[in-house]
């Protein structure tokens, strides 16, 4: 039987908090979700004077980086490269860079989803917080 790590509130906690200072340190508003290794959300922030659908988008972005197993900028730059069609795969509608897998030992166990500024900045923010572990 195979064992992996799982994410805890303290690790969940630890991510959001990097997260949270490097939009801070840049004065953006914006959301943050963290979701386990099946895209369930573990926790969600929007930052004062973020735009609301933010946090929809930021849990979208987490959940296409946990299943998907990789960073969202990927999905995005196979539609923008003219793969259409994958806009109609079910399940995944955050399909925008700013979603990044968190990885333990090779193995995905969450993943960090941000929304509000421009999406390599999204993905600035989601790294900052998967490097606080």
């Amino acid at each position: 039987m195979q064992t992996k790590a799982v994410l805890t509130q303290t690790e969940v906690a630890r991510i959001l908090a990097a997260a949270r200072a490097e939009a801070q340190a840049n004065q953006w508003a914006v959301s943050i979700a963290v979701v386990d290794d099946g895209g369930h959300p573990l926790a969600l922030e929007r930052l004062d004077g973020g735009v609301p659908l933010t946090a929809y988008i930021a849990v979208e972005k987490a959940r296409g980086a946990a299943l998907g197993r990789r960073e969202t900028k990927a999905y995005e730059e196979t539609i923008n490269g003219g793969r259409t069609a994958f806009l109609s795969v079910p399940v995944l509608s955050g399909m925008l860079e700013g979603g990044v897998p968190i990885l333990v030992d090779g193995q995905v166990i969450g993943a960090v989803g941000v929304s509000g500024v421009r999406a390599e900045l999204d993905a600035q923010i989601a790294k900052a917080g998967v490097a606080a572990l």
